[in-house]
């Protein structure tokens, strides 16, 4: 039976607006984090064009995506195994023609997405950084958004840019936001009220009603530590290096959170993912 069939899966897709905050390398701990946590975890490298799990983890990796859209590989012939018993889709290397998906490319995921007979809990789709057809793609079709974030003015600039134009745009309501690289719990959360901030006053300034119902959900924060940047130095994820870091005790926090999240408004099959693919017209 393959996992579109029955199977209870949560997909998440990690987003910035801007790149250098960190996402790859949060996607891939939050993987281990949840793989700690008994949790089967497929990540999938969704900024197609630009490898970067498999180089942040320093995975071996024979085949990518460019292989599944030419027709060479089925996506399980691509999947490889990473720390913790996490499973990788790769993205390719340099290929500019991946960075915006056309239809023929769509459905054939969907197909192989399909038929993969996978054992998987959570899948985690890493998104390009930026607000570009293929963020917007992934994110339409994941059951839940968490945007990665920094207290640098323009990655809060960035986000708040992304959080509008999904929401502007392909009406996505809903977003969680992580901030990362700060110094404590009180610098995030102020990052996190000036996002918030900024959409009460845009939804203020609409003459729209529907949008009051966008939502903004603080999700946590990781601490700045030299020991994070030390891991991704080594091609290692911090998590497996330094498991009693500030860094990774937050990271557990995060995962346990999402874990322990109550599911009854998460759609229950990777069905759903398949037919947010198939939605989304960008």
């Amino acid at each position: 039976m393959n996992i579109a069939e029955g199977k209870t899966i949560r997909t998440i897709a990690v987003a910035s607006g801007k790149g250098g905050v960190g996402k790859t390398n949060i996607t891939a701990n939050l993987a281990i984090g949840l793989s700690r946590l008994n949790k089967k975890v497929l990540v999938f490298d969704a900024d197609l064009g630009l490898s970067n799990i498999d180089v942040i983890l320093n995975l071996a990796t024979k085949y990518n995506i460019k292989h599944l859209f030419s027709g060479e590989k089925k996506l399980k012939d691509l999947i490889v195994e990473g720390p913790m018993g996490i499973k990788v889709l790769p993205a390719s290397s340099g290929i500019q023609e991946l960075t915006e998906l056309d239809e023929f490319q769509r459905l054939r995921l969907i197909e192989e997405f399909e038929a993969y007979d996978g054992d998987v809990d959570y899948l985690l789709i890493d998104t390009s950084s930026g607000i570009s057809t293929n963020v917007a793609f992934f994110c339409m079709a994941a059951q839940e958004i968490v945007i990665v974030t920094s207290a640098e003015p323009t990655a809060m600039t960035d986000a708040y840019a992304l959080i509008k134009v999904l929401f502007t745009k392909y009406q996505e309501k809903n977003f969680k936001v992580l901030v990362n690289n700060v110094k404590d719990a009180k610098e995030a959360t102020d990052v996190f009220w000036r996002l918030a901030t900024a959409a009460v006053f845009w939804r203020l300034a609409t003459a729209a009603e529907k949008f009051l119902s966008i939502s903004l959900d603080y999700l946590g924060f990781m601490p700045y530590d030299n020991l994070l940047q030390k891991a991704v130095r080594q091609q290692k994820a911090f998590l497996e290096l330094y498991p009693n870091s500030g860094a990774a005790k937050s990271m557990m926090q995060i995962a346990d959170k999402i874990s322990s999240e109550n599911n009854n408004n998460v759609k229950g099959t990777l069905q759903f993912f398949l037919g947010g693919l198939l939605r989304a017209k960008c």
